[in-house]
């Protein structure tokens, strides 16, 4: 279905972005986000962009939607109170985690609190094998006896996680039919339908934080809904998913932890849809808003995803520390580095930045509302990389002493001067990420060098070039509409959704019917969901398996082609594991059994396609519109930058660093090191300078 008005909408930790698409044109506009009412920046952005359009808000057919509501909600404990019912002898499990300890010789280790506190998890008397058989059968009296008793302590939402249900639902659905009839206000979350998947921590954390959030993200779904409506919007609305995929409202609604990471789930995807534009396949995609920094790699035009991650990290963002989600999420490493994150001095007389952030409200120093202490967006003012007049299109005059200020006090610890502390907030932001990155990539066995880098985010194209440069990648793109990368990416991504099912097997008693009847039924599931948001579109399944060598913690995930699932075969799948396997870690096991523990089918419509790219013509130097004082980490000092107008560049049209090229919702410095160039799209293409 051709949608010819569209808008994308991302709402961030500091701006909300917006994006009208109008044919082939786009209108964007960034407003600070208003974190009382979200729903109130949308509409503010709905009308700002519809204006520069000339149209009026019922003249769009399509709107999508990402947000870091749930995010957030998880992050500050923000969530509905909420009840787990779990089988007896498992109440603790979300406390106890797995045991292992993220930060191994911290004596002092402090493990993160449950979602629930423990008066809030319940038991029942069943038990359901590794198999799916029941060996303790659940009585619906016993069931009665427990909804009557924590009837009067006010839930607003239930999760339910049994042992093994995602082989066997049959007892949580008694539950829940129980709770509907006995607590018919209460919202329900079943584990066999959030997470179906093996390993009951993980599967219990994810439906907990879906039950938890799931009243507020309903609210505030509905809210908007009839915000938009009443401001002439009454078109669809649709979600972007953590997976990189479009779901229905009321498939949000009712899983609203698939929205977690939605955000950046978007960037990855326009980073990709650049990347097939330009026929790259090894693309680094760097997204750094006002809150934090999102890293991710697309390899083969697709962004890398994984089936758990972590949000609401605790331990100086270290793997291990947060609550884990049991969901389909593009692979990515996000760390407290955006324009808004807060500077501070540490014990060792040592410059820190975030993960704190100072958001939209009171927001940098630079912002004149409130804010005191220096912030990244602080220290790019100072050094020239912004100009405080033309700071978001100009909406936001940004106040140069304020942030002096901010910065004067910050270096007075150290004895050094407003830019001398600048500098270092710049240096350490950029190499928190510069090794956020090389940690990512090592961990995947892949070497930067031989990616490009494509950055995105209001404040990415102000530090992408010295990233860079600390990681020696040769080539940076910086796309059309860079600023509000995250919403574009929303207009970008397909209809999609992933089913997943736990189901154990050992190759040695591989069956090909069970397997072919299993991923068929994991397509159909899929497809049903994607045909609630397209009743029309083409729909195509992509198969996966994750798989392991008896004995190992961990799977690594697998790959087929649809006639592996029509046609399954033991021998083709472990020479698709032994590649993959290799691969990761430079050799195969002799002598183990392989084994399968997660089947998974992802059902998408046909991602929206980019213009062939046009040869660039050979171009002249860009007209410059003046100078300004840029610091150069090179030189450590300041020196003069020209200043080049985006929307002035022609195709071809070369600019030498240092420089600065403005436009209303970022700017992009070119280093000294490195030449741009204007490509016929507009993607501002940026490589090292030949000796």
């Amino acid at each position: 279905m051709q949608h010819q008005i569209r808008m994308g909408v991302d709402i961030g930790g500091t701006f909300t972005d917006v994006v009208l698409e109008v044919s082939e044109r786009q209108f964007s506009t960034k407003v600070l986000t208003t974190y009382s009412a979200p729903e109130d920046a949308i509409i503010d952005g709905m009308h700002q962009v519809c204006a520069k359009a000339r149209i009026v808000p019922d003249q769009i057919d399509q709107i999508i939607h990402g947000t870091t509501l749930a995010t957030n909600a998880l992050i500050e404990r923000r969530g509905a109170k909420t009840a787990l019912i779990t089988t007896e002898g498992f109440r603790d499990v979300i406390e106890m985690r797995t045991e292992s300890r993220f930060e191994q010789y911290d004596l002092n280790l402090v493990l993160p609190e449950p979602l629930l506190p423990r008066q809030h998890r319940f038991i029942v008397p069943e038990r359901v094998d590794a198999h799916g058989n029941v060996l303790t059968p659940l009585a619906r009296e016993d069931v009665e006896t427990l909804v009557d008793g924590i009837e009067s302590y006010g839930f607003e939402s239930v999760a339910i996680g049994l042992i093994h249900a995602y082989l066997n639902d049959s007892h949580e659905k008694l539950i829940r039919d129980v709770l509907a009839a006995r607590m018919p206000g209460v919202m329900v979350s079943l584990s066999s339908e959030v997470s179906p998947q093996m390993r009951e921590y993980e599967r219990f954390n994810t439906t907990v934080a879906n039950a938890y959030i799931k009243p507020l993200m309903k609210s505030y779904l509905g809210r908007l809904k009839g915000r938009l409506a009443d401001e002439g919007a009454r078109c669809p609305v649709f979600l972007m998913h953590s997976g990189g995929g479009i779901i229905s409202l009321e498939s949000a609604a009712e899983f609203p932890v698939r929205l977690v990471e939605s955000g950046p789930a978007g960037g990855a995807v326009f980073a990709a849809n650049i990347a097939a534009r330009y026929g790259l396949d090894k693309v680094l995609s760097f997204d750094m808003g006002g809150t934090t920094a999102k890293i991710c790699l697309i390899k083969d035009q697709m962004p890398k995803t994984a089936r758990v991650f972590e949000v609401a990290r605790t331990y100086r963002f270290k793997k291990g520390s947060g609550m884990p989600i049991s969901i389909p999420v593009i692979d990515m490493v996000e760390i407290g580095a955006g324009g808004g994150s807060i500077a501070h001095v540490d014990a060792m007389r040592q410059i820190r930045v975030g993960p704190e952030s100072a958001g939209s409200e009171p927001g940098p120093a630079c912002y004149g509302r409130g804010g005191d202490r220096p912030a990244v967006t602080d220290a790019d003012l100072i050094l020239g990389k912004l100009d405080p007049d033309n700071f978001a299109g100009g909406s936001i005059p940004l106040k140069p002493n304020a942030s002096e200020n901010a910065l004067t006090a910050l270096g007075e610890l150290l004895d050094m001067d407003a830019l001398t502390a600048a500098y270092g907030v710049a240096e350490v932001v950029d190499e928190n990420m510069a090794s956020a990155a090389r940690v990512h990539a090592v961990e995947n066995g892949e070497d930067l060098t031989d990616y490009t880098m494509i950055a995105f985010g209001g404040a990415a194209p102000l530090h992408a070039g010295r990233l860079c440069e600390k990681l020696g990648v040769g080539r940076l793109l910086v796309p059309t509409g860079a600023g509000v990368g995250s919403a574009i990416g929303f207009l970008r991504a397909p209809f999609s959704f992933e089913a997943t099912r736990s189901v154990y097997m050992k190759l040695p008693d591989f069956a090909p019917d069970v397997v072919r009847n299993l991923l068929a039924d994991l397509e159909r599931e899929a497809t049903g969901f994607v045909r609630t948001c397209d009743a029309d579109a083409p729909i195509h399944s992509e198969y996966k398996v994750y798989m392991r060598y008896t004995g190992q913690g961990w799977e690594i995930p697998i790959s087929l082609r649809a006639v592996d699932a029509a046609h399954p075969d033991a021998e083709r799948f472990q020479a698709l594991f032994e590649a993959d396997y290799t691969t990761l870690f430079g050799r195969t096991v002799a002598g183990m059994d392989i084994e399968i523990t997660v089947w998974a089918v992802n059902a998408a419509t046909e991602a929206a396609k980019g213009d062939a790219l046009a040869a660039t013509p050979a171009g002249a130097g860009a007209a410059q519109d003046g100078t300004r004082m840029l610091f150069d980490p090179a030189l450590g000092d300041m020196t003069e930058a020209a200043v080049v107008l985006r929307e002035r560049l022609t195709p071809g049209a070369k600019v030498q660093g240092p420089a600065l090229i403005t436009e209303d919702e970022t700017t992009i410095v070119v280093p000294s090191s490195r030449t741009a160039i204007a490509r016929p799209d507009g993607t501002i293409d940026i490589t090292e300078v030949t000796p």
